[in-house]
């Protein structure tokens, strides 16, 4: 029996597909394409700035740009005052160009160059350090203006992250940050944290506030922390999630490929986007006392966020046309004219588990067929999608296959023009609600 995982059904989504607009498009761009909705976009960051309202809490909202590189999601962060998380000075530039004010980034990321430390500066950035040596690199050249410093911690809970200050460091670090007087506005303290647990994001937090009250004992700002990102998306339905999780072996795989299940994304999350971020205020750090969002109004405590993902949720999908279908034993091998270099989680040995809809060219009466889905390239292991994927009708040249909700990192965290094929372009969807058909521009 075929093992099936569809996204949640989206009719913003759908009536794009019925509209005939992604076929010529297709047909016009000669290749793969990504389209984007960038209202979603606006929707997720209003939404994120809700909960911290209905909690009262003092807070910001950075987008991590690592997630997606469209311009058009900058320029909504410009429009709408938001705060943008870069780690690269290719990114920060990328930001200053489209609008975002200086003192509204964060800078993260470990080891940072000289370069990069000259600019933020400059641009009155807030900076995340995270090592002793950064700290000292970057008051050497806070000369003209303070450096904007977060102190990043090394996860307790996680000892084998590379990143941030332990206890002695940290200590350290708050000396130095205190003897460096106008050179530096130490504002606080931020996280880097993987997975998505909520109540280690709460216990950590809360464990921040305390360092906040601790540093102000030094003469220091220390009036925020960073819980960074880690706001999971809910992009399939509990039960297909559940049945998926049990059925899934090998046999349900090309070449009978195997993936571990712990290297899959949690693609269903019963607490996801910005109710995950009510959830970690509502939860008690340590598991008793006051709750999270109490403790940062007692301390007077402003709580920074950096999702990515989270904020592309729905924001936009993958399109590739079937150049080529070949029929094996119980299954077919479908061939699309881009390569799994375009879908970036098949680069980390796992699986983009949401399967793609066929989009055919006429209604079709010959299916079910189930078929993985391979790239245009040479290479054996180029597989989108390695799962035989039971589809309604048996793909054709020419069908579509649109991968559903790729904005976040998807899209472009590790494409490469392989074979010297083009980079997938990414379309803007204006208006797609409107009763006329949907408009389009190019990202760039």
């Amino acid at each position: 029996m075929a093992l099936t995982l569809p996204a949640h059904p989206d009719p913003l989504a759908e009536r794009l597909h019925t509209s005939g607009l992604l076929h010529e498009l297709a047909h016009g761009l000669g290749g793969p394409f990504h389209y984007l909705l960038p209202e979603r976009f606006d929707a997720n960051l209003a939404d994120f700035r809700a909960a911290l309202a209905e909690a009262a809490v003092e807070g910001r909202v950075y987008y991590a740009k690592k997630a997606n590189k469209a311009s058009v999601l900058i320029d909504r962060c410009a429009a709408a005052g938001a705060g943008v998380d870069v780690a690269s000075l290719g990114e920060l530039r990328e930001a200053l160009g489209h609008g975002v004010r200086g003192e509204d980034l964060v800078v993260t990321g470990p080891a940072k160059s000289g370069q990069l430390l000259d600019v933020a500066v400059r641009q009155g950035a807030l900076i995340a350090v995270d090592a002793l040596d950064e700290l000292e690199r970057l008051l050497a050249r806070a000369d003209h203006r303070p450096a904007r410093v977060l102190l990043r911690r090394h996860p307790p809970s996680q000892r084998r992250s590379r990143f941030g200050l332990d206890d002695a460091q940290l200590h350290e670090a708050l000396g130095r940050c205190a003897e460096a007087g106008d050179a530096v506005r130490m504002e606080g303290f931020s996280f880097h944290l993987s997975g998505y647990e909520i109540q280690e994001r709460a216990d950590l937090a809360g464990d921040l506030v305390e360092l906040c009250l601790k540093a102000r004992t030094l003469g220091l700002q220390a009036d925020r922390i960073s819980i960074g990102g880690g706001f999971p998306v809910d992009y399939v339905p509990a039960d297909a999630w559940d049945t998926f999780l049990a059925e899934n072996d090998a046999a349900h795989y090309h070449g009978h490929k195997s993936f571990a299940a712990s290297d899959f994304y949690p693609y269903h999350s019963p607490v996801a986007g910005a109710d995950a971020l009510r959830a970690i205020l509502a939860a008690r750090p340590g598991g008793s006392g006051a709750s999270l969002a109490e403790r940062l109004r007692q301390a007077g405590v402003m709580l920074l966020l950096e999702p990515g993902r989270a904020l592309l949720d729905r924001a936009g999908s993958s399109v590739f046309r079937i150049q080529g279908v070949k029929d094996r034993t119980g299954y077919g091998i479908v061939t699309v004219d881009g390569t799994s270099l375009s879908l970036s989680e098949q680069w980390f040995n796992s699986e983009y588990l949401p399967e793609p809809v066929l989009l055919t060219r006429g209604d079709r009466e010959d299916g079910p067929y189930e078929a993985c889905v391979g790239g245009a390239s040479c290479l054996d292991s180029d597989l989108l999608t390695w799962r035989k994927v039971p589809f309604p009708a048996r793909p054709a040249v020419g069908d579509l296959l649109v991968y559903p909700n790729t904005a976040g990192y998807q899209m472009d965290s590790n494409e490469s023009p392989f074979h010297e094929l083009p980079l997938p372009p990414k379309i803007v969807i204006d208006h797609p609600h409107e009763s006329s058909r949907p408009r389009w521009r190019l990202d760039r």
